[in-house]
């Protein structure tokens, strides 16, 4: 079993991120691998599908029975991505908004985020100074150092593309609600997990997998032990 990680949006360096869950997990028998999506490398032609199309291909590369982990805008990713995919055991939500097919990560908000703001040549930019406070605060200073070196505009057609299929309306699925997340409040939250099949509770901000890696990969090895 492989556990393959989508990161959310405005960040680079896929393993960077995840990096603090590989030993972990591998202390249960999971290995790992964090995928790069291309509509975080400055190019305005890279969008949802082109995320797609990474995480797909990442799944044929694994050569092995796959959970799909979403964080925050991966969610989108996977639920376009799983489709179809033999592969995929189990689709993870993880703080996220969960699309319906023909639905954009920006037709079920209400609204661009406080957070970002939309520039006038097609990006989205993170509002830095929002950062520690809405998604870190729980974050050593290392990680918090490290995310803010990472962050990077994303292409806007990201954020509007519809899913083409809603993956977790075939695939068995997970959410897992950060019950001190500034940035999804647990009731948005709470909300979207009404589309899976279970819910996890963790006492973490937006990003367990740096703040709490050791309550994550417990959640994450449950679902894999029980798939």
């Amino acid at each position: 079993m492989k556990i393959l990680f989508v990161h959310g949006a405005l960040v680079r360096d896929a393993g960077w991120w995840w990096r603090r869950m590989v030993e972990p997990l591998k202390q249960h028998g999971l290995e790992t691998r964090a995928v790069e999506l291309p509509s975080c490398d400055g190019k305005l032609s890279d969008d949802l599908y082109a995320d797609t199309d990474a995480v797909r291909a990442a799944i044929r590369e694994a050569h092995d029975a796959v959970i799909l982990l979403g964080h925050s805008y991966g969610a989108t990713v996977i639920t376009d991505a799983a489709t179809g995919e033999r592969a995929v055991e189990h689709l993870v939500y993880l703080a996220a908004m969960i699309p319906d097919t023909g639905d954009s990560l920006a037709s079920i908000g209400s609204g661009p985020a406080p957070w970002v703001r939309v520039t006038e040549d097609g990006y989205v930019e993170l509002l830095a100074d929002q950062l520690d406070a809405l998604f870190l605060q729980d974050c050593d200073q290392e990680a918090k150092d490290g995310a803010h070196q990472r962050i990077v505009r994303q292409s806007a057609l990201a954020f509007s593309q519809s899913v083409r299929a809603a993956a977790w309306r075939s695939i068995p699925s997970t959410y897992i609600v950060c019950t001190e997340d500034l940035a999804i409040p647990q009731e948005t939250q709470r909300l979207m997990a009404q589309k899976t099949g279970a819910i996890i509770e963790l006492s973490t901000g937006h990003h367990p997998f740096l703040s709490n890696p050791s309550a994550l990969a417990e959640a994450l090895a449950t679902i894999a032990r029980y798939p």
